[in-house]
């Protein structure tokens, strides 16, 4: 019983924080230690991008607006991320009857968020974005 105990303690310490779509920007540095790849920073006109590449080809941007917060992610690569740590509460939309299932494809549209996602092994894609959090001044069109 004491083994199982420290087990669960185990497993909730070391896992994984991401940096959350919907979530402040404090735990992209996470994501890069978690996908062991390196991370690059670009600005644009009223947000910045966040890049992280693993040593496989798996890339992750998140799009942080000016307050911090991240208002969308996409990625890309030969293997999915998790997209429950990606996508956080946000994550429960894809198994709503909202969502719109194609060949190799999920796409979800609602108020609240946006999150598109395909592909096959070794070829998947995809992008989600919460509306609300996209800065004024920007297009939902950025988060690519």
């Amino acid at each position: 019983m004491r083994n199982a105990f420290a087990c669960l303690l185990l497993l909730f310490f070391a896992a994984p924080l991401w940096a959350v779509l919907g979530q402040p920007v404090s735990s992209v540095q996470s994501d890069r230690v978690q996908m062991r790849g390196t991370m690059r920073s670009a600005a644009g006109k009223g947000y910045s991008v966040q890049t992280i590449t693993a040593p496989y080809g798996e890339t992750v941007n998140e799009y942080v607006s000016p307050t911090g917060m991240v208002f969308g992610v996409s990625w890309k690569g030969p293997v999915m991320p998790n997209l429950s740590q990606l996508l956080g509460s946000y994550f429960s939309q894809l198994s709503q009857p909202t969502t719109s299932r194609r060949r190799r494809s999920v796409i979800v549209r609602t108020s609240q968020v946006v999150i598109e996602s395909g592909g096959h092994p070794r070829g998947f894609h995809g992008i989600a974005y919460v509306p609300s959090l996209v800065p004024a001044n920007l297009s939902p069109s950025v988060v690519q």
